[in-house]
């Protein structure tokens, strides 16, 4: 069985470890089989990207922080054979910057860029989110974390799928 995980971090402030909602999106043999979205109560309490996501203290002040959700994170991705994100290396940054925060081993997957994937495919530019759904007919939320995770799931479905341009 192929299964990997799409992940989206929205962070709070300029800081990788300022996670503060994060979306899973679970692929096995090119169906998404589960989604998981959660608020994450960042290390600190200034928000410098609310205008970006909407995101603000008071949304993710009682929330879980990285380290108490990481069992159902872990949970969700220990068995995939990669993990997919859009820009992967700011996910994987970020991911790897809240478990360093945490002291939670880092996860040993790799990492699939679809930004990378979209320009190789089909030699999109630019290759914003926005602009690879488009192209794609993918929905999207913009910097909504678990709409976000979801297209990426799907552009490496797309491309996994041998989709090719007309």
């Amino acid at each position: 069985m192929s299964v990997f995980v799409a992940l989206d971090f929205e962070t709070a402030d300029r800081g990788r470890d300022s996670a503060c909602a994060i979306g899973l999106v679970r692929v096995e043999n090119a169906q998404v089989t589960h989604r998981h979205q959660a608020l994450i109560r960042p290390p600190r309490s200034q928000f410098e990207f609310t205008h970006i996501h909407g995101i603000r203290w008071r949304d993710v002040v009682n929330a879980p922080t990285f380290g108490q959700l990481w069992p159902s994170i872990g949970e969700f991705i220990h068995d995939a054979e990669f993990i997919a994100a859009h820009n992967a290396s700011f996910d994987k940054g970020v991911l790897y910057a809240c478990c360093d925060t945490h002291q939670i081993q880092r996860p040993q997957h790799s990492f699939l860029c679809t930004v990378q994937l979209a320009r190789q495919i089909w030699r999109l530019r630019p290759t914003k989110l926005p602009n690879v759904c488009a192209f794609l007919g993918i929905d999207l939320q913009h910097h909504q974390a678990l709409s976000d995770a979801e297209a990426c799931a799907r552009i490496v479905i797309a491309a996994q799928s041998g989709y090719r341009v007309g």
